[in-house]
């Protein structure tokens, strides 16, 4: 299978292997990374920690000592010093440093657990992303910033209260914010992250490269557009705001914000005319 770019084009997402795309968007910051290191690294981890997974009397003790293996061993953990670093959205830089934000912990965690034949998946809950096995019964959901801990539903359930308004959160809808994610899914989470630091840190360069990597991961998420047009305006690039504001407009005609696009759309078509009058 293709490992640069291009293999979003066509490819179904269960065919999206979620880790060498992680190091692709790495690839971004260090040209030079050498991605076939922590392919290694990975098994070599696999190898250190299969023994006990594969003498585990149930998916949940193999967990567990995966777990231990790579948050007590190894000391991954979450950067509550510098959460908004972007090295922690690089997975090169997480492995390196044995630091990360929820998102990419739980990528590191789930590769490893793959390599094991463990059926990790991510969640895309709100506000923080998670990890859940199915168990008999049910699933078991974890917290990979907080060395891989087990959460309750009354925990989960305060935790994505805040998010879904006043109402209390029922088990059906919290079942459903508890749907793995698709890879396309995490890779664009993992991208809209970097995006955000980078536009707080008024690095509009590399923020632009996140929102162009983030529509070749799934060019059909509209509300994108408006948000790389947004970066292009501010860049003074209209030919780009042209493009992608109307490619918002056609993606989202009945979106609550369509006037307002529609006259920033009216604005960058005349400042594009007077560049070529001038």
């Amino acid at each position: 299978m293709k490992t640069d770019w291009t293999l979003f084009g066509n490819t179904r997402d269960e065919e999206i292997p979620l880790f060498k795309s992680a190091l692709l968007i790495a690839l971004d910051e260090y040209p030079d990374l050498d991605t076939q290191y922590y392919e290694d690294v990975c098994d070599n981890w696999r190898a250190s920690i299969a023994p006990q997974v594969e003498r585990a009397t149930s998916p949940i003790v193999a967990l567990q000592a995966l777990n231990r293996f790579l948050f007590d061993e190894l000391g991954f953990s979450g950067n509550d010093d510098d959460y908004y670093d972007p090295r922690n959205s690089y997975i090169n830089d997480v492995f390196e440093r044995r630091l990360g934000i929820p998102i990419s912990l739980a990528v590191m965690q789930m590769e490893v657990a793959r390599r094991l034949g463990m059926q990790l998946e991510g969640v895309a809950f709100p506000g923080h992303f998670l990890v859940r096995l199915p168990v008999q019964g049910g699933v078991m959901v974890l917290d990979p910033y907080q060395r891989g801990r087990s959460l309750d539903v009354d925990e989960l359930r305060q935790r994505a209260q805040p998010h879904v308004g006043s109402e209390d959160l029922g088990d059906q809808q919290l079942l459903r914010l508890l749907d793995p994610a698709s890879h396309r899914a995490i890779l664009t989470r993992m991208l809209r992250n970097l995006r955000s630091v980078y536009m707080e840190r008024n690095d509009l360069e590399r923020a632009l490269r996140c929102a162009d990597r983030l529509l070749t991961v799934d060019p059909t998420l509209a509300a994108e557009y408006r948000e790389r047009a947004r970066l292009y305006q501010s860049l003074g690039y209209s030919k780009g705001v042209v493009a992608d504001l109307s490619q918002y407009l056609s993606l989202a005609p009945d979106a609550d914000d369509s006037a307002t696009v529609h006259q920033m759309l009216v604005d960058a078509q005349r400042g594009l005319v007077q560049t070529r009058i001038n």
